[in-house]
């Protein structure tokens, strides 16, 4: 007898099949400060592809930060559904979000965030640490993310012996690491002159044109420039969703 498939399941498929992503429907996010309720995001609704390149823009409490912690399963939405690959996030427990955070998803910030006391090479094995990857399969993947940055030169420098730029490539490489299908950005180039910003979004166009979703939350138009697609996010709602190139 053929196993019957629930609704869920099917339309979980038509998803997969039809290469979208991320979807989400009717998203709020809603913070209680005292007695005043704050709407950060007010039912958005988005569909991202396999292998897009999306920059997320708006003024400063716009909430486009909330949408990328969202997207990246760091918070969850106040009501609202989200499929990440299919799955809608909600039903996931702890520990396959867990996952899903460290083998689908890379994160880069805009402070690096690197260990001071740690080479290049420790930084980016750390999540491979963290997932239980045995010792010689951490140095040789977190090399190979080394080598994709262009930093094979600096595996051993600590970050006070890199540049802003190299510490950034360092984050990319950590971000890497996992082989994630999406790449999260947020603000990657805030810390950075102009020409070094400009040598990092090299890195994400190269990345981009391997196969990588990468999503991009900046407040540079020179930045979001690099991307395919733009999304303009002002009061908690998608002002506007334009594809650039």
């Amino acid at each position: 007898m053929p196993v019957e498939t629930t609704p869920s399941e099917t339309y979980r498929q038509d998803l997969v099949d039809s290469g979208v992503v991320i979807k989400t429907e009717g998203l709020w996010k809603t913070y209680e400060m005292g007695a005043e309720k704050v709407h950060a995001l007010r039912g958005v609704d988005l569909e991202m592809g396999k292998a897009e390149y999306v920059a997320i823009m708006g003024p400063s409490g716009s909430g486009k930060s909330t949408l990328m912690n969202l997207i990246g399963c760091l918070d969850t939405p106040t009501s609202g559904k989200y499929w990440l690959a299919g799955r809608q996030v909600s039903e996931l427990d702890d520990d396959e979000l867990a996952y899903i955070r460290n083998k689908e998803i890379g994160f880069v910030f805009q402070t690096f965030n690197l260990l001071p006391r740690a080479t290049a090479l420790h930084n980016v094995e750390l999540p491979l640490i963290y997932n239980g990857t045995p010792a010689e399969e951490r140095a040789v993947r977190a090399k190979k993310a080394l080598e994709i940055v262009d930093l094979t030169d600096r595996m051993m420098h600590k970050p006070n012996e890199l540049s802003g730029g190299q510490r950034q490539r360092v984050a990319i490489a950590r971000a890497l690491v996992n082989s994630p299908s999406i790449l999260l950005a947020d603000e990657p180039t805030g810390n950075l002159d102009s020409q070094t910003g400009e040598e990092i979004m090299g890195v994400f166009q190269r990345l981009h044109k391997q196969g990588n979703t990468i999503i991009l939350v900046t407040h540079e138009r020179d930045i979001a420039a690099h991307a395919h697609r733009i999304i303009h996010i002002r009061d908690g709602k998608i002002e506007s969703d334009e594809r650039t190139k």
